[in-house]
């Protein structure tokens, strides 16, 4: 079973996020949507908010997990089984950071594949900084968010 993480903080899932995860879906046979855990960074939107989009989105299609970790990616995908992780990129500056990871995670598990699916073109703006940055000042930031998401947002607003 190819097993694979697409592992971010997901603070909000955004479009972009979601194609990303589709498109994955064509190459894995188990994608976990992996939610890191930062102590240093304060989050947006709740860790369990961010799970439940997450749920809510793929509810019907079971090949997509969702759970939350912290600590080393790497080991996270050890502990799932995992053999791959894959990463979006919209910029070669995505790219040249990405590679970095990968090389450091490929030293210390040899074993695991990180795959770069590339953005297309219409979500390669979307960042979830950009859109916390927007909504932050009141902007719309429907354009970039999956519905379920615009709603728990209003949700919230409340």
């Amino acid at each position: 079973m190819r097993i694979c993480l697409f592992p971010g903080t997901f603070d909000p899932i955004t479009l972009g996020h979601t194609d990303v995860i589709n498109r994955g879906l064509d190459l894995f046979d188990r994608l976990v949507v992996g939610i890191g855990v930062n102590s240093n960074k304060t989050p947006m939107f709740a860790l369990e908010e961010r799970i439940a989009w997450i749920k809510e989105i793929y509810k019907d299609d079971p090949r997509v997990e969702v759970a939350s970790y912290s600590g080393l990616t790497i080991d996270f995908c050890k502990q799932l089984g995992a053999r791959f992780i894959l990463r979006g990129i919209r910029y070669v500056s995505d790219f040249e950071y990405e590679k970095a990871i990968a090389d450091v995670n490929r030293t210390i598990a040899p074993g695991i594949e990180t795959i770069f699916l590339t953005t297309v073109p219409q979500y390669s703006s979307i960042a979830s900084t950009l859109v916390r940055d927007i909504h932050r000042y009141g902007g719309d930031v429907a354009p970039f968010l999956p519905e379920v998401v615009m709603e728990g947002i209003r949700r919230i607003k409340q």
